[in-house]
C-alpha cells in the first residue's frame, strides 16, 4: 500500500503541479482502505476543509488508478499527540515533513532553465522555509520566501508590460517621504506573463533599501491568519502586518472566506490610511473577482490597475534568446538558428512558460540526437505547444459601451432605472448579448446592470430572443453588434 500511495502522490504532483502539491498535500497520509472507502488524514482542520472543498475528486481519481474499487474518500484530522514520523513520502521520494506550508508556493526549486517567463536565468533560489501552524508567529515578519532571480535587472521589458514595469520601479525605488502616487498598485495578467516576477522584484528592491517589506501569497495570508487564530495570537499577527512599510500580495484571486476577506479589507484600510504602500497581483481585474466581497473589490479598484498584456512577437524573441544564452552556459554546443527562433516565437504565443518548454524540448532534441537543429526538427519538438488561439474574452462593460454608442445613449442610461423606450430596448439587447457572449450567470449580469434582479435579465433575454426571429431589422443590428464584439 505504501508503494501504491507513493505512485498516487506522483500522479497528483504531475496533475496539480509542484506548487499546489507542496502547499496542500505535503502532510496528507493514507491511513486505511476498505472495499470501497479510503481514509486519509491531515494535521489541521484548515487543511482538511481546504482539500475537501477543492481536491476531493482529484484525490478519488488518483486513488482509483491504483485501487479501482474505491468510490469514496474521507479525510480526518490526525491527533496532535500522535508521534510524527521523521520522513514522509512526497510523490515518489522521501522528504522532511512540511505540513503543506504555503511558503513552498513561492520558494521554488529550479526545475527548468528558468521559472519566470521574463527572466534571464541565473543564480539558485533561496532555501525553502517550513513552518508549522503553531510556529507561525515567528514567520510573520518574513512572509513567503523570495526567489533571488526575480529582480528588475532580469525582467525583460516589452510593449505589453512596459507600464507595469515602470509603475513597479517607481514604487520600489521611492525615497522616504515621496508621495504615494499609486496605492494600491494592482497588476493583473494571465499565467506566465511576469506579474509574480514584478512583485518579487519590488519586494527585493524595497528590502535592499531597508524598508520593512512582507511578500505573501493569498494562500499564505489565509494560512497565517487561521494559524494566528488557532494559537490565539491574532492581535499580534495583525499588528505586525500593519507595522510594515510595504505589503506585497500575490494571487489575490485565491482569497477565500468571509472573515478572512473582512480582515484583509481592514488591513488594506489601515495601511492606506497610515500611508503605507500596497502592491497586489491577480489573474483578472478587481471587478471580475466575483469571489471577493464588494468592499474588497472597491478598495482594490481605487488604486492604479494595470493589465500586463500578452507577449508580443518582439518580446517573445527576446525571451527565447535569453533562454538560449542561459542554456549555452551549460551546453556549449547548443545552437538554435535564427530561423528556428523566429518560427518558435511566431507559433508559441501563449506565455513565457511555454517558451521555456519550447527551449527545453529543442535542447533535448539537440543533445540526444547529436544533430544540428533544423526547422523540421523544431516543428516536431514543439508540436504540443502550438495551440489554437482561444476565443476572444468579452467583458460585460465592453458590451454596454458598444450598445450604448450604437443606440446613441450613455452607458449610465443603460445602468439607470429609466424606463423610456429609447433606453429599455438597448438595455435588453445588452443583457441578451451579455448572456450570449459571456459565461456570467443571470444574477451576475443583473448586478452589472445596476443591481437588477436575475428575473429582469431573464425577461430581457427571452424578449430579444423572440424579436430577432420576427424583426429582420433588429436581427441585423444584433448580428452586427455580435460581430463587432467578436472581432
Amino acid at each position: 500500500m505504501g508503494e501504491a500511495w507513493m505512485r498516487i502522490c506522483r500522479r497528483l504532483r504531475l496533475e496539480l503541479g509542484e506548487d499546489v502539491f507542496s502547499s496542500w498535500f505535503g502532510c496528507l497520509e493514507l491511513d486505511a482502505l476498505s472495499d470501497e472507502d479510503a481514509c486519509l488524514s491531515v494535521p489541521t482542520k484548515f487543511l482538511k476543509s481546504w482539500i475537501q472543498s477543492h481536491y476531493t475528486n482529484k484525490i478519488l481519481q488518483a486513488l482509483a488508478s491504483e485501487f479501482p474499487t474505491i468510490k469514496r474518500v474521507s479525510i480526518k484530522v490526525r491527533s496532535s499527540t500522535r508521534p510524527a514520523a521523521p520522513q514522509r513520502a512526497t510523490g515518489g521520494h522521501l522528504a522532511p515533513t512540511s505540513c503543506g506550508d504555503p511558503d513552498s508556493v513561492r520558494g521554488r526549486t529550479v526545475t527548468s532553465l528558468a521559472s519566470s517567463p521574463l527572466m534571464v536565468a541565473s543564480a539558485a533560489t533561496l532555501p525553502r522555509k517550513t513552518a508549522s501552524m503553531e510556529g507561525y508567529e515567528a514567520e510573520t515578519l518574513t512572509g513567503s520566501p523570495l526567489d533571488r532571480r526575480l529582480i528588475f535587472s532580469n525582467f525583460l521589458v516589452g510593449a505589453s508590460n512596459q507600464l507595469a514595469h515602470a509603475a513597479a520601479q517607481r514604487i520600489a525605488f521611492a525615497a522616504p517621504g515621496d508621495p504615494l502616487l499609486f496605492n494600491p498598485l494592482y497588476l493583473h495578467a494571465s499565467v506566465g506573463l511576469g506579474k509574480t516576477h514584478l512583485l518579487q522584484a519590488v519586494a527585493h528592491a524595497a528590502s535592499s533599501a531597508k524598508h520593512k517589506v512582507i511578500y505573501l501569497t493569498a494562500e499564505r495570508f489565509m494560512y497565517g491568519l487561521v494559524a494566528a487564530l488557532k494559537a490565539q495570537t491574532a492581535i499580534a499577527f495583525k499588528e505586525r502586518l500593519r507595522a510594515i512599510d510595504l505589503l506585497v500580495i500575490d494571487d489575490i484571486q485565491f482569497l477565500q472566506g468571509k472573515s478572512i476577506q473582512q480582515e484583509f479589507c481592514h488591513t488594506l484600510n489601515a495601511l492606506i490610511d497610515s500611508r503605507r504602500q500596497i502592491v497586489i497581483a491577480a489573474d483578472r481585474p478587481p471587478g471580475d473577482l466575483e469571489s471577493l466581497e464588494e468592499r474588497v473589490r472597491s478598495r482594490l479598484a481605487g488604486g492604479l490597475c494595470i493589465e500586463i498584456g500578452g507577449l508580443d512577437e518582439a518580446l517573445r524573441i527576446k525571451i527565447l534568446e535569453a533562454r538560449i544564452a542561459a542554456a549555452k552556459l551549460v551546453h556549449q554546443t547548443f545552437e538554435v538558428p535564427a530561423a528556428v527562433v523566429a518560427y518558435v516565437a511566431s507559433v508559441v504565443q501563449t506565455n513565457g512558460r511555454d517558451l521555456d518548454g519550447a527551449i527545453n524540448r529543442l535542447l533535448a532534441h539537440a543533445s540526444l540526437n547529436g544533430a544540428p537543429l533544423s526547422m523540421e526538427t523544431a516543428e516536431r519538438a514543439i508540436r504540443d505547444l502550438v495551440r489554437t488561439p482561444e476565443p476572444k474574452k468579452i467583458k460585460i462593460e465592453d458590451i454596454q459601451k458598444l450598445v450604448a454608442s450604437h443606440f446613441n445613449v450613455s452607458r449610465a442610461d443603460i445602468l439607470s432605472s429609466r424606463r423610456t423606450a429609447t433606453v429599455v430596448r438597448p438595455r435588453q439587447i445588452a443583457m441578451y448579448l451579455s448572456k450570449l457572449l459571456t459565461p456570467r450567470s443571470l444574477p451576475e449580469i443583473g448586478r452589472r446592470f445596476g443591481g437588477r434582479d436575475h428575473t429582469t435579465v431573464l425577461h430581457a433575454v427571452r424578449k430579444i430572443t423572440g424579436l430577432v426571429t420576427t424583426d429582420g431589422t433588429l436581427s441585423e443590428e444584433v448580428e452586427l453588434l455580435k460581430r463587432m464584439l467578436l472581432e
